[in-house]
């Protein structure tokens, strides 16, 4: 029985460790975009982890920015075990794999197949747009609420702690606005405006819905991307549950996707 317990409670904390790993471009969890086929804890307790993209051809880019974000959360998992990550349908699947049998970090093996693209520029690029994105949802469900303006762009951190929102969007994206800021603003005040852009520069009260419009176009690209990969890849694989017609680009535009719902603990 505590062999089992000890198992379930690895396997769990596995997932968990592995759902913190976004999507880049997406800002959306690899985990709920179905791109972990497989994470499994061995007897040993060695862990075996199978990634799949929605297409051949995935960006080499966006591929080692996830399997580098797979290995930091394995290399935080408690046990700290031997583990072995396989990129599968991949057109770079081979020398992924093959690098990675060899001991070769995934930024040696990226290395040649990157194009020598900067790839501190591009997670700075997507951690910008995840910031837009995640503010957007809480300025709007704040906005839904009937705050003004100003009360919002007033807002300090104790306020914003204790807003309340029901199962949505709004409420999924709260505590990760608030890590994206402070990761963007280590140094902030508990005093300081929660709303100001990614560089740091207040909001007018009257500069809002135009603000509220840039943020829009951010998150309808990258919520139309996110139905895009996710059809692709229900199409590729022909899994099971597909879900007929996935939103198009007119129905993000024309808000008719629904908020998805906050995931419970």
């Amino acid at each position: 029985m505590a062999t089992a317990s000890i198992s379930d409670g690895r396997e769990k904390e596995l997932w968990r460790r592995l759902g913190e790993v976004n999507d880049p471009e997406l800002d959306e969890p690899v985990t709920e975009m179905g791109f972990v086929e497989r994470a499994q804890v061995k007897g040993d307790g060695g862990v075996d982890v199978d990634f799949r993209l929605p297409t051949y051809w995935c960006s080499p880019n966006f591929a080692f920015l996830m399997l580098d974000g797979v290995r930091k959360a394995l290399d935080q998992l408690s046990w700290s075990p031997a583990y072995c990550v396989k990129l599968h349908d991949h057109m770079f699947a081979d020398e992924v794999n093959r690098g990675l049998e060899a001991g070769k970090t995934f930024g040696d093996i990226f290395a040649e197949l990157a194009d020598d693209q900067d790839l501190g520029a591009l997670r700075e690029t997507f951690r910008m747009k995840a910031f837009k994105r995640r503010q957007e949802a809480v300025l709007r469900g704040l906005k839904a609420h009937g705050l003004t303006a100003w009360e919002i762009l007033g807002m300090g951190l104790p306020a914003y702690d204790v807003a309340r929102f029901e199962p949505g969007e709004a409420a999924r994206q709260k505590p990760r606005y608030r890590a994206a800021l402070l990761e963007r603003f280590p140094s902030r005040r508990a005093d300081d405006p929660v709303f100001v852009t990614w560089d740091g520069q207040q909001v007018s009260p009257t500069g809002l819905p135009a603000y509220l419009g840039e943020l829009r176009a951010v998150r309808i690209n990258m919520e139309f991307n996110g139905g895009l990969c996710r059809g692709l890849k229900h199409t590729r694989y022909k899994e099971l549950g597909v879900v007929d017609g996935e939103p198009t680009l007119v129905d993000f535009i024309l808000d008719r996707v629904p908020d998805r719902a906050a995931p419970t603990a």
